[in-house]
């Protein structure tokens, strides 16, 4: 086989989309300041609220985009409904994703 012909193992495509959709989810401001205040501890609507700077509903919808992409989960605590990073691999996703950019833009 020549290297015109050689052969690359490809995602199936049901993985490639859900992938598609996880960066998607990522992908936006509100959300990435979200990830990082609930990757310091977990949080009701009215910490984050308050933490980023941004109306409950705001909040609450972003929420809801980051729990359907599996990025974040809740729980309840009495009346209280305690949102934190899904698991271990969301809180990889995003320190690698902070040092990437902090390597390749030279931050400190």
């Amino acid at each position: 086989m020549s290297d015109q012909e050689e052969q690359f193992a490809m995602l199936p495509e049901v993985l490639e989309d859900d992938v598609v959709n996880l960066f998607k989810a990522i992908a936006n401001k509100a959300r990435i300041k979200i990830l990082y205040v609930l990757q310091q501890k977990p949080l009701t609507v009215t910490e984050i609220s308050e933490a980023v700077g941004m109306s409950q509903s705001a909040i609450s919808h972003h929420l809801k985009d980051l729990k359907m992409a599996r990025l974040v989960t809740n729980h309840k605590e009495g009346r209280k409904v305690i949102y934190q990073l899904d698991d271990e691999h969301v809180h990889e996703i995003f320190d690698m994703a902070v040092e990437h950019v902090k390597e390749i833009y030279n931050y400190e």
